[in-house]
């Protein structure tokens, strides 16, 4: 069995606090856990109850605000698998998927979704490397720029 982690305290360090799971807008929960890994829906930049941005990019939202869209997005799948079942059961984070609103030719997804990537390195260390993919889509819910959901792998239930 992999050793616990005490993932509270290094948010903490970093000066990070877990927001309030964002409210579903729609059928669903905002993660889900089965057997070891815990599945996110996906989660928009939500700040307080408010997107923090809309918009595509490559018409209107620069890269470095998408960039910063998607940390939040990330921030909050890690308030919904804390929900779930306690931020310092996680064992690893195993893959990301993150989709941006994207105008015709805009082909930076990549370093858009590195938002998340990045801010679960600096949380997870090395429990932080995953797999990913980087979606350009057409249209995203509330008109949000960013959504991002992941795997966690967490410790077994006891």
């Amino acid at each position: 069995m992999a050793e616990t982690q005490n993932w509270t305290a290094r948010l903490a360090e970093l000066g990070i606090t877990l927001p309030s799971v964002v409210p579903p807008v729609a059928a669903y929960v905002p993660a889900v856990r089965t057997g070891n890994y815990v599945y996110t829906s996906g989660q928009l930049p939500i700040v307080e109850g408010n997107l923090t941005i809309a918009g595509k990019l490559g018409a209107g939202v620069s890269d470095e605000d998408a960039k910063a869209a998607a940390r939040a997005c990330a921030l909050n799948a890690l308030a919904a698998v804390d929900a779930l079942v306690g931020i310092d059961s996680v064992v690893r984070i195993v893959k990301v998927v993150g989709f941006v609103a994207s105008a015709e030719g805009f082909t930076g997804q990549p370093g858009v979704v590195n938002g998340a990537s990045e801010f679960l390195g600096e949380v997870f260390g090395d429990a932080g490397a995953h797999a990913r993919s980087a979606v350009g889509v057409a249209e995203l819910p509330l008109g949000a720029p960013v959504e991002v959901e992941l795997i966690a792998e967490v410790q077994p239930e006891s």
